[in-house]
């Protein structure tokens, strides 16, 4: 499977958990910016960038942190191991 394809099947499965939690998704495809998700919820939002096997280097956990975003919005990332059930996920 090549990167592009395995990205998107992670992205559709942090959509598809995020929408399990009562969030409605829309997914940014190929937008490469911060985040590959915008989760909109009754009480917030969520800005999710969903990663395989590793976390962000140091210069996309900067750009991810200093994302100007209203006090309602959580940044998370997923981060998605092969043969993993669920994603790590680190909120921001």
């Amino acid at each position: 499977m090549n990167t592009a394809a395995k990205g998107r099947r992670l992205e559709h499965r942090s959509r598809a958990l995020l929408e399990r939690e009562g969030y409605s998704v829309v997914r940014a495809a190929a937008s490469k910016g911060a985040f590959d998700l915008v989760a909109i919820g009754p009480t917030d939002i969520v800005l999710c960038q969903v990663k395989s096997n590793g976390w962000p280097g140091r210069e996309e956990m900067e750009a991810i942190a200093a994302f100007k975003a209203p006090s309602i919005c959580r940044k998370v990332v997923h981060r998605w191991r092969d043969r993993q059930a669920s994603p790590d996920v680190r909120e921001l």
